[in-house]
């Protein structure tokens, strides 16, 4: 019977099952490498004594914190919930808490005063940089746990990357434009120094000289709503309106298509709109908006997986995986106007 004040030890789970201390936390730890009998067994002694896992005084054991830190530019954007929440699931079934860190100011540029006491053993047993704008250096230091880039990737920091193919998703974006007929395609971009910008502007290219098109019209945004917008009011006060646009992220397209309807334009049958990331609110634009998905929840599944990884055994620095995007047709593309 359990003891209404005093807390279940690890020898009360093995008394009552029947086996050793030392086959209990065989089983809790890695439950593959005993027979099913003794599981079962200790397992239902582990229900019917409410015992628990002392987190603290494992990870004092093993020398660790029991936590991942994430680093996030703008935690208010919706694109990372599902990034995050692929991250926390595997650190879950590892036992281990997920830490997350806004590292933009309120300027929104990089604040690495406000990073860098976080990059230490004693914080985290391992950082997951989702912010490609950060400093590389602090990354470099010898007190800094192990680190794995996701979706950005800080130029000249050599540590593994997960990302999705952003090129072929551009690229996608491009050949589905042409192929309904559209010859001349705007682009509204990312900020220009960004890695994604470069990467999806290289898709881009690609297409557009495949499609042998003339180059495409540029508006710079910043990947929010309201650089969408502000882009809408550029390309209305255009001459020769192109007949198509592919935006660099769903943000800042569901922020043009706003612009453009209250302009006065009707989407797709005077102008076709594509994005890229397939956020949830994407497919509840009026119009519905077709967009490049990529599948945020797996890469940051994977993100954690191979942090974790890296923590157990070498991974090199330059360890890339690229993980595949598609098309997601709806109703804010088709072919131009005839006339």
């Amino acid at each position: 019977m359990r003891d209404p004040v005093k807390p279940p030890r690890i020898h009360d789970v093995a008394k009552l099952a029947g086996v050793s201390v030392a086959t209990v936390s065989r089983v809790l730890s890695n439950p593959a490498i005993v027979s099913e009998t003794t599981r079962i067994a200790v397992e239902k002694a582990v229900a019917e004594t409410g015992y628990r896992v002392n987190l603290t005084a494992r990870n004092l054991r093993q020398q660790q914190v029991g936590a991942v830190l994430a680093l996030v530019p703008n935690l208010a954007n919706p694109f990372f919930s599902e990034i995050l929440s692929g991250i926390s699931r595997v650190l879950r079934e590892e036992g281990m808490n997920l830490l997350v860190l806004d590292t933009r100011a309120h300027d929104g540029q990089p604040d690495m005063k406000a990073v860098q006491p976080y990059l230490t053993r004693s914080h985290a047993d391992g950082v997951l940089v989702l912010d490609g704008g950060l400093d590389p250096e602090p990354f470099r230091a010898p007190s800094c746990p192990p680190v794995l880039q996701a979706c950005e990737w800080i130029e000249g920091l050599g540590a593994p990357r997960v990302f999705a193919d952003n090129e072929a998703g551009a690229r996608l974006a491009i050949d589905h434009l042409a192929g309904l007929g559209h010859r001349r395609i705007a682009h509204l971009t990312g900020p220009a120094e960004n890695c994604l910008t470069v990467a999806r502007a290289q898709g881009v290219a690609s297409g557009i000289a495949a499609a042998g098109l003339p180059s495409p019209a540029r508006f710079e945004g910043d990947f929010k709503l309201r650089s969408g917008a502000q882009a809408a009011q550029a390309f209305l006060a255009m001459a020769d309106r192109p007949t198509a646009i592919f935006c660099d992220n769903d943000e800042m397209a569901l922020g043009l298509l706003h612009g453009l309807v209250r302009g006065g334009l009707r989407v797709p049958e005077d102008i076709s709109v594509v994005g890229f990331d397939n956020l949830e609110m994407s497919a509840y634009a009026l119009p519905p908006l077709t967009t490049i998905r990529q599948r945020r929840a797996r890469i940051g599944n994977r993100a954690a997986e191979l942090l974790l990884k890296r923590r157990r055994e070498s991974l090199g620095d330059g360890y890339t995986e690229v993980m595949p995007v598609e098309l997601i047709l709806r109703e804010s593309t088709a072919p131009p106007a005839q006339g």
